[in-house]
């Protein structure tokens, strides 16, 4: 691998950048995902409207997202975030859905019968019984917007994989090896924050 100190400097650049784009797409993808999710399981125009939104998004691959990105937002790591974003908001749309679906009704039967309003039942008992969940999904797709995060790089969404795209294309295999061993060292280390943390919950 290149070790150089200016190259060295350069890659961890990138690596923050990538780590800094797999986060705050994520991040806007669990806000993207709340507001599709609580209309997805209610019945009639809603909840249709809220599914293929949900179908959509999850439906296109982050690469596409980026590629229609590019052509907006120009190169650099906004489109690759916003792609994220996307992309990843259909996907834990779906999974919270599901969750509040699932969440067991006697707590907020026993609230509605008291005369608790729709919003204050879902904050003292939907939300409480399935936040466990809800994190430990969103943990699991940031585990996959790192790896994603890279290859979006490839289409010049920039980090770790523009580097790698640029690097590869000279043919350097040092400066290579480099950006390749800073990937896989971002994808462990948030590998193993990912599951210290779900472990705890």
């Amino acid at each position: 691998p290149e070790t150089a100190p200016a190259f060295l400097a350069k890659t961890g650049w990138a690596l923050l950048e990538t780590l800094a784009m797999s986060a705050l797409g994520t991040l806007l993808a669990v806000l993207g995902a709340l507001a599709l999710a609580l209309p997805a399981p209610a019945r009639g125009p809603p909840r249709a409207l809220a599914r293929l939104v949900l179908n959509l998004l999850r439906s296109v691959p982050e690469l596409v997202w980026a590629a229609l990105l590019l052509i907006l937002a120009g190169l650099g790591p906004l489109p690759g975030t916003l792609a994220l974003a996307l992309h990843t908001s259909g996907v834990l749309g779906r999974l919270f859905a599901e969750s509040f679906e699932n969440a067991p009704a006697d707590t907020a039967l026993a609230l509605r019968q008291r005369g608790v309003g729709a919003t204050r039942v879902w904050l003292f008992a939907t939300l409480p019984q399935t936040l466990p969940q809800l994190v430990s999904y969103t943990l699991y797709r940031w585990e996959n917007n790192i790896g994603a995060a890279s290859v979006l790089g490839v289409v010049g969404a920039g980090g770790l994989g523009q580097m790698l795209s640029y690097h590869l294309g000279l043919f350097q295999m040092r400066e290579t090896c480099t950006v390749l061993a800073g990937m896989i060292a971002l994808g462990g280390l948030v590998g193993a924050l990912s599951w210290a943390v779900r472990r705890h919950l």
